[in-house]
C-alpha cells in the first residue's frame, strides 16, 4: 500500500479554487420566502415572550383579563388558553408547509448564502465534548441555557408571589406547610406542562417543523431525551409536593384515590405519573442498553401518560401542551399508515464481512438524500421491532431502488443474516422454494438539505459500519460530477477506523469506474484506513472468500410509501392544514351542540372529549388527505411500473458493482491515494493539523458516523484547532451522523 500519506504528511494537496456560481431564486420567490419567514419569526418571538413572561404577576393578571374577556365565546376558557399557548405552534407549522413548498425547487446549497471566507456557526461548533450529554455544540448549549433559564425564572417569579401572599401571617406552621407545598406543586405542574408542550416535538420524525429548521430526527432525539429528563424531574417534584402535604394532613390514601368532577382529579394524575416514571426509569442509559426491548415496550405507555394527564387536569389546562402533542399525533398517524405497506425487496445479500445488504423498491417520487436513514421491520423476525439504518445508495444511483447496509451486531441482525443464508440454501436445493421476506419501512428521515453538498472541503470520519452513509455521499458526489450537476465538494478525506481487515471489502461496494471514471480532474479523494486490532496485514490464507450469498427477488409487495419523512411538500402541507382546521371545527361543534347545551362541567370528561377531538381530527380530516395522497401516489407510480420491473430484472447476484473480492484497494480506483495503517488508531489532532496547513483558509465540514467515543475524539480535536486557529487556517464544522434510537 502507498504509505506516503501518513498523519505526519499532507493528506491532500492544497488548492485555491473558488466556489462555483449558484443560481439565484426569482424575486417573487425570494419575497415570498422573506414574508413567510418574517411571519414565522414574529409569531415565534411573541409566543416565546408570552411563555417566558407568564409566571410574572403582571403577565398573569393580563392573561386572566384576556380569559375573562373571551370566556363568553363558543370555545370558552379552553379556546382562550389554546389560542395563547398552542395555536401559535400550529400556525408556524402551517406557514412552514407553505415555505417548504416555495423553497422546493431550489438546490439545497442555494438556500444558504455561500461565502468565500470561512465563518463560525453555532450549530457546528463543539463546546462540550465529554460528559453525560456527550458532544454539545454552541447552539445546543444556548438552547439548554434558555430552557434552564426559563425554569429558574419561573421558579423565581412564583417564589416571590408566594412570599407576598397573606397566608404566611394567618396560618399555623402545619397549615402553612401544607399550603406552601400545594402552591409549589401547582407551580411545578404549570412549568412541567410547558416543558411537555415541547417534549413531543423532537420525536415527531417527519414533522414539518423539524424539516423547516433542518434538524434530522437522529439529532432531535437527543433533545427529546434532555427534555424528558427535565420534564420528569419537574413532574416528580410536583407529585412529591402534594404527597408530602397530604401525608402531613393524614389523608394521603384518600387524596390519591380522589376523582373530582370539578377541579383536578387526583387518581388519573397518579396513573399518569406512574406511567411516566416507568418510561423514565427504563430509558436510563444503563437499563436501556441492557434491555432495549423493555425500554421499547414501556415507552408505549406514553398513550396512558397523555390520556390520564388530560383526565387529571381537564380540557383548558391540557390545552397548554396540546399543540406539541397534536403535532406528534399528525406524525404518528402518518407513520402508522406508512408502516402498514409491505415494501418490495429487490435483493438481499449476505456479505462475507458479516454485513447484509438489502435493496428496496421505491417510487420515483420519493425524495431522500445521501444522509437519510430509514426504520426497517422484517415481519418474519419480529412484528414489533423497528431498527434504523443509514441509506448506502445515492438518490441519483437508481430511480426505483434504495440500498442499505446492515452490520450484524445483535440478535435481530444475526437472525436476518441467518434467514438470508438459509433461504439461499433452500433455493439451491429446491427450485420450487420461493424465499419470502416481508419488509415494512418508515421514512426516509434525515436532513431536508444534504449539507454534504454545501462544503467544498469534506472530512468523513467513520467507525466500522459507519462507512455506510459515506459510501452514499461519495456515490452522490460522483454521480453529480458525471451528470454535470452543480457540486461543491472538491476535496474529500475519508478516515475509517475498523477493528479487523475483514471489513475492508465494504469499500468495494462503490465502484468508481462504473460511476465516473474521469472524476480525478474535478474531485480529489483520499482514504486513510486504520485497522485497530491487527498489527499486520492478513496473510493470503486468512483472506476471506469472495462468495456472496444472495437471493432475489424476495417479495412482490409494493413501492415504499412516500407519506413520511422528506415526502411531498404540498400533500404534507394539506395534511397539516386540514387536520388543524378539523380540530377547530370538531371542538367548536362539540361546544356548540353538546357541552354548552347540556351544561357539561366535569373537568376530566371535558379533557377526554378534547383529546378525542384531537384524535378524530387527525384520523378523519387528515385521513381524507392521506387517502387522496395515496391514490395520487399510486397513479404516479403506475406510470413507472415498466421501469421498475426492468430494474428488478437487471439485478445480478454477482454484479461487478457488488463484488467483494479481496484485492488491492488502489486497483478499484476508489481514490487518488489509499493508505492502511495496522495496529493504530487515528490521531485526529495530527490529522486536522495536517489538513490545517495544507487546505488553507476555508470551511471544512467534518462528518462523523460512529460510536460516542469516536465522536468525542473528533469533537475535541475540532474544538482545539478552532480555538487555536491562525488566520490562514480553516474552520472545522462538526456534524454528527450517528444515532442511538
Amino acid at each position: 500500500m502507498d504509505n506516503q500519506h501518513s498523519p505526519h504528511h499532507p493528506l491532500l494537496p492544497p488548492t485555491h479554487e473558488q466556489y462555483p456560481d449558484t443560481a439565484k431564486p426569482s424575486a417573487i420567490v425570494s419575497l415570498a420566502k422573506w414574508v413567510l419567514k418574517l411571519a414565522m419569526w414574529v409569531i415565534f418571538l411573541v409566543w416565546m415572550s408570552v411563555i417566558f413572561l407568564y409566571p410574572s404577576s403582571l403577565a398573569t393578571q393580563l392573561f386572566e383579563n384576556w380569559v375573562q374577556a373571551t370566556q363568553q365565546s363558543p370555545f370558552g376558557i379552553t379556546g382562550a388558553i389554546f389560542l395563547t399557548f398552542s395555536a401559535p405552534l400550529l400556525a408556524i407549522a402551517i406557514i412552514a408547509a407553505v415555505y417548504l413548498i416555495v423553497s422546493h425547487d431550489e438546490e439545497p446549497y442555494n438556500r444558504k448564502k455561500i461565502k468565500e471566507k470561512p465563518r463560525w456557526r453555532l450549530w457546528t461548533m463543539p463546546v462540550l465534548v465529554e460528559g453525560p450529554l456527550e458532544v454539545v455544540t454552541a447552539g445546543e448549549l444556548v438552547g439548554i441555557l434558555v430552557v434552564l433559564g426559563y425554569v429558574f425564572w419561573a421558579l423565581y417569579c412564583y417564589t416571590l408571589r408566594m412570599l407576598a401572599a397573606d397566608y404566611f401571617t394567618h396560618s399555623t406552621f402545619k397549615e402553612l406547610s401544607v399550603v406552601v407545598l400545594e402552591v409549589i406543586g401547582v407551580r411545578l405542574g404549570s412549568i412541567g406542562l410547558f416543558c411537555l408542550g415541547f417534549l413531543f416535538l423532537p420525536i415527531s420524525r417527519g414533522s414539518i417543523l423539524l424539516r423547516l429548521i433542518d434538524i434530522p430526527f437522529e439529532h432531535a432525539t437527543r433533545y427529546h431525551v434532555w427534555l424528558g429528563h427535565l420534564t420528569m424531574i419537574i413532574f416528580t417534584l410536583h407529585s412529591l409536593a402534594f404527597v408530602i402535604g397530604w401525608s402531613i394532613q393524614g389523608r394521603l390514601l384518600q387524596q390519591l384515590m380522589e376523582w373530582k368532577d370539578v377541579g383536578i382529579a387526583n387518581l388519573p394524575g397518579v396513573i399518569s405519573i406512574l406511567a411516566g416514571l416507568l418510561m423514565w426509569i427504563t430509558s436510563l442509559p444503563k437499563l436501556r442498553t441492557k434491555n432495549f426491548e423493555l425500554f421499547f415496550y414501556t415507552h408505549q405507555l406514553y398513550i396512558i401518560f397523555v390520556v390520564f394527564l388530560a383526565l387529571h387536569v381537564g380540557d383548558f389546562v391540557f390545552s397548554i401542551a396540546a399543540g406539541g402533542i397534536f403535532i406528534f399525533m399528525l406524525d404518528r398517524f402518518l407513520r402508522f399508515v406508512q408502516s402498514r405497506t409491505t415494501v418490495d425487496v429487490i435483493s438481499a445479500k449476505a456479505l462475507p464481512c458479516g454485513t447484509v445488504e438489502l435493496v428496496l423498491s421505491k417510487p420515483k417520487s420519493l425524495r431522500y438524500n445521501a444522509l437519510s436513514f430509514i426504520f426497517l421491520q422484517v415481519r418474519e423476525l419480529s412484528l414489533l421491532e423497528w431498527h434504523p439504518f443509514s441509506v448506502s445508495s445515492s438518490p441519483l444511483e437508481g430511480e426505483n431502488r434504495l440500498a442499505i447496509l446492515i452490520k450484524v451486531l445483535g440478535k435481530w441482525t444475526e437472525r436476518l443474516r441467518g434467514k438470508i443464508l438459509n433461504d439461499k440454501a433452500k433455493q439451491i436445493s429446491s427450485d420450487k422454494h420461493s424465499p419470502v421476506m416481508t419488509v415494512s419501512v418508515e421514512g426516509p428521515y434525515g436532513h431536508e438539505s444534504p449539507y454534504h453538498l454545501m462544503y467544498e472541503n469534506l472530512i468523513l470520519v467513520a467507525g466500522g459500519i459507519g462507512i455506510s452513509p459515506f459510501l452514499a455521499i461519495l456515490s452522490d458526489v460522483l454521480h453529480r460530477i458525471r451528470d454535470g450537476k452543480t457540486c461543491l465538494p472538491k476535496k474529500i478525506l475519508v478516515v475509517w477506523a475498523i477493528k479487523t481487515s475483514d471489513e475492508l471489502p465494504l469499500l468495494s461496494t462503490l465502484n468508481v469506474d462504473s460511476i465516473c471514471p474521469f472524476f480525478a480532474d474535478k474531485l480529489n479523494i483520499d482514504i486513510s484506513i486504520y485497522v485497530t486490532r491487527q498489527s499486520q496485514p492478513p496473510s493470503e490464507g486468512e483472506i476471506q472468500g469472495s462468495k456472496v450469498s444472495s437471493i432475489c427477488p424476495l417479495s412482490k409487495g409494493s413501492n415504499m410509501s412516500v407519506l413520511v419523512g422528506t415526502g411531498d411538500n404540498v400533500w404534507s402541507g394539506l395534511y397539516v392544514i386540514f387536520s388543524t382546521l378539523g380540530l377547530v371545527f370538531l371542538v367548536g361543534f362539540m361546544d356548540l351542540f353538546y357541552i354548552n347545551p347540556f351544561h357539561i362541567i366535569k373537568w376530566w370528561y371535558k379533557g377526554l372529549l378534547f383529546l378525542l377531538c384531537m384524535v378524530a381530527s387527525v384520523v378523519l380530516f387528515g385521513g381524507l388527505v392521506v387517502a387522496l395522497w395515496s391514490l395520487w401516489e399510486q397513479y404516479i407510480s403506475s406510470k413507472g411500473t415498466s421501469d421498475h420491473n426492468n430494474d428488478i430484472e437487471n439485478v445480478d447476484e454477482e454484479s461487478p458493482k457488488h463484488s467483494f473480492a479481496q484485492k488491492d484497494l488502489n486497483s478499484n480506483a476508489l481514490a487518488t491515494s489509499t493508505t492502511i495503517e495496522y495496529g493504530l488508531r487515528p490521531n485526529f489532532e495530527e490529522i486536522l493539523g495536517s489538513v490545517s496547513e495544507n487546505w488553507g483558509k476555508v470551511d471544512i465540514g467534518v462528518l462523523i458516523c460512529g460510536p460516542s467515543t469516536l465522536q468525542s475524539s473528533v469533537a475535541k480535536a475540532i474544538r482545539s484547532h478552532n480555538m487555536g486557529r491562525r488566520s490562514h487556517h480553516p474552520i472545522f464544522h462538526f456534524h454528527s451522523h450517528s444515532f442511538d434510537l
